[in-house]
């Protein structure tokens, strides 16, 4: 098959915040062209284009992805969570809740991709410490907030999840 350009294509299936999709996606295509040009979702932000500052960060089954270094192609049968999908009935989940709050929000170029990285965390780490938060950050930028704002929303999410 072949896509726009003489591009070769592969069909794939995936579920994008609780949506099925069928799409037709380029050999070179990545999920975040993906899910920002075919799914209109912007939540996921383009800055480095090498996985290196977060911005892009995604759930693919559950644990946080690059999607400007990630495949389309290679997310067949995958489930994938965009910032858009964490928020249900309009109602934010207690993590962005926290990140209002404690002013963790500035820019928010990076909130996106530090929001799904820091939920996947708190799936998998309830009560997490201080360090263990900043670890989860490592590989999320961000120039506004010294991430001090951030560190406290996720603790105060934690506390207010295990309450």
């Amino acid at each position: 098959m072949a896509a726009a350009g003489g591009e070769q294509s592969v069909s794939i299936r995936l579920v994008v915040n609780e949506r099925p999709h069928v799409l037709d996606v380029g050999a070179g295509e990545t999920l975040l062209g993906t899910l920002r040009e075919r799914l209109a979702l912007t939540g996921p932000k383009e800055a480095c284009c090498e996985g290196e500052c977060g911005a892009c960060s995604v759930l693919v089954d559950g644990a946080p992805v690059a999607s400007c270094i990630a495949a389309a192609g290679s997310m067949n049968g995958r489930t994938i969570r965009t910032v858009e999908g964490l928020a249900g009935a309009g109602e934010l989940t207690v993590l962005q809740q926290a990140f209002v709050s404690h002013a963790a929000v500035q820019c928010g170029y990076c909130t996106p991709g530090v929001l799904m990285v820091l939920t996947a965390l708190l799936d998998d780490v309830p009560n997490p410490s201080e360090a263990d938060i900043r670890q989860a950050l490592a590989g999320n930028i961000c120039r506004c907030t010294g991430y001090q704002q951030i560190v406290e929303a996720a603790l105060d999410a934690a506390g207010a999840a295990s309450l």
